[in-house]
């Protein structure tokens, strides 16, 4: 499977399609109304950490772009 872009990999991880990447996120972390960085630290369970380190963490990867780690936890491309 290709990498996808953010929303689509975001609507992916979540269940949905269609929603922007800020709804995508809060609904997979669920949450509602937080910025895109909020929902994904609060899925997390981290605060304040940067997009790309919060994207390896919920990976289960290191030192990789976030976009890049949320398509492998998705399935659609290897570390």
């Amino acid at each position: 499977m290709p990498n996808r872009e953010l929303a689509g990999v975001l609507n992916q991880l979540a269940g949905t399609t269609g929603l922007e990447a800020q709804g995508a996120a809060n609904v997979w972390a669920g949450t509602t109304n937080r910025e895109l960085l909020g929902a994904l630290n609060y899925k997390a369970g981290t605060v304040g950490i940067e997009f790309a380190g919060v994207c390896n963490i919920l990976a289960g990867t290191t030192g990789l772009a976030g976009l890049h780690a949320l398509n492998v936890l998705a399935g659609n491309v290897s570390a």
